[in-house]
């Protein structure tokens, strides 16, 4: 599998790098900024260069830039993508110690798909960063989107970088739970100092 990390210089992007590149996995880190995914990628032992560059000849690019910068990134790669996309990042609003999902009825992953035209799914959002770039999680791992095939790929990366399972959450629309799920996990981690991940009971 060759995947593309559009956002693989920052902490969640890394740390996947990181994983997917111990599991043998052909990764290509992406950047706004070309020497800096340059020299995070040497260090992880990839390929680093330019978002708009990192996407050509992908099986799966993964978007794990930050919020803010989602919907300018998914703008400035949808003429060069062919290949799936699954973004991992949650809308949210922080105030008074406390995170919470952004007001909005649409996921930032079904407005990527509304701007890309290659299926989008969201997952992994319940994957901490440092944890991943250490081992991988005994934790179980979420995704959803409508395609089959992709959503077949992106579960596929997903069972590669945690010890617990990748889960079919459903369609594409059920990323604004995901999204929200961030949220969830941040709050529990801040009030009980801990470090949270999440595992579904009743699954054979």
């Amino acid at each position: 599998m060759r995947v593309a990390i559009l956002g693989g210089t920052g902490p969640f992007g890394r740390g996947l790098a990181t994983r997917l590149v111990a599991e043998g996995v052909d990764v290509v880190i992406g950047s706004r900024d070309p020497d800096r995914a340059r020299a995070v990628a040497e260090e992880i032992g990839c390929v680093g260069l330019r978002n708009v560059g990192a996407v050509a000849g992908m099986d799966l690019v993964v978007l794990a830039v930050a919020a803010d910068a989602v919907i300018p990134t998914a703008h400035d790669v949808r003429d060069l993508l062919r290949s799936p996309l699954i973004s991992v990042a949650s809308a949210l609003v922080f105030g008074a110690g406390t995170a919470r999902p952004q007001s909005d009825t649409h996921s930032l992953a079904e407005r990527v798909s509304e701007i890309v035209d290659v299926p989008v799914l969201a997952g992994l959002h319940s994957l901490a960063a440092g944890k991943l770039a250490r081992e991988k999680p005994d934790e179980d791992a979420l995704v959803c989107g409508n395609d089959k095939d992709a959503k077949k790929l992106a579960l596929e990366l997903a069972q590669l970088v945690v010890a617990g399972r990748a889960i079919d959450a459903g369609p594409l629309a059920v990323a604004r739970a995901l999204e929200g799920m961030t949220a969830v996990i941040l709050n529990v981690n801040r009030r009980y100092k801990t470090h949270a991940g999440i595992r579904l009971t009743g699954i054979a």
